[in-house]
């Protein structure tokens, strides 16, 4: 009986940066639930890919190759859809540089992608989201992609800091607005994850056993684990999580 809340079938759950990486991930989980997908990257080989493997799960995928940063295009996007139940707002990235060394161009693209592009696909999906007229009845649920960095600080990771914590204030603002639509709004803020965007990170023998040391658990976590965390807050098993984030950071910062 309880698990049939984690089903998503007739839900349309839009993801960005669905490409590769936690997107990816995310995207083929909320499939594997049956949820119907809009999927965006910067790159159509990559959404080619996830979209043929998304159709495995016989649900319906729409792919949309798109700069997350050109709001026009986002707009025109979101506004060509019928429904949007679930938004996993994911795309994003990231240059470590001592706080003393951050170049200025760095920060502005960081601060447009990571903070500003997130708040107006937020925006838009919840304006398509209220549109629906029994929306307050069925629910939707948006999910901004944070990270443990959201939560406390890391060394060459200022702007990202700033990013992530950002994020999380504007989930909770989100989160009160929103509610009397009956839209939850939550984080999921993860530790290190392998993933494209981190692998380069990770090569870096003194920085990697600094980070494996930092997490309690002794290990950097799955993708597995960040997108079966993103599937529980899309589903009506998650109906009372709202205005929070769920840390998947093996004790990162229990410490």
């Amino acid at each position: 009986m309880y698990l049939k809340k984690y089903n998503l079938k007739n839900k349309h759950a839009l993801v960005t940066g669905a490409g590769k990486g936690l997107g990816k991930a995310c995207a083929i989980a909320l499939a594997e639930a049956g949820c119907n997908l809009i999927i965006l990257s910067r790159t159509k080989k990559d959404l080619d890919l996830v979209a043929k493997f998304i159709k495995r799960f016989k649900v319906k995928c729409k792919s949309y190759t798109c700069d997350i940063t050109n709001y026009n295009q986002v707009k025109s996007i979101i506004s060509q859809q019928q429904r949007i139940d679930i938004l996993v707002n994911n795309a994003g990235n990231n240059i470590p540089e001592h706080f003393t060394k951050v170049k200025t161009k760095n920060m502005e693209y960081l601060v447009k992608i990571n903070t500003i592009a997130a708040f107006n696909v937020a925006q838009l999906c919840a304006l398509k989201m209220i549109k629906l007229k029994n929306r307050k009845k069925i629910g939707a649920s948006i999910i901004n992609m944070s990270s443990q960095m959201g939560h406390v600080g890391g060394p060459i990771r200022s702007v990202y800091n700033m990013n992530k914590w950002g994020l999380e204030g504007l989930t909770k603002g989100m989160a009160v607005d929103l509610a009397k639509y009956n839209i939850r709004v939550n984080t999921v803020a993860p530790t290190f994850v392998v993933t494209p965007m981190t692998k380069k990170f990770l090569k870096n023998k003194k920085f990697r056993r600094e980070t494996l040391n930092n997490i309690p658990l002794g290990r950097f976590a799955e993708m597995s684990e960040i997108s079966s965390t993103v599937v529980f807050l899309a589903s009506d098993a998650a109906s009372m999580i709202h205005g929070t984030s769920i840390l998947v950071d093996g004790g990162w910062t229990a410490k």
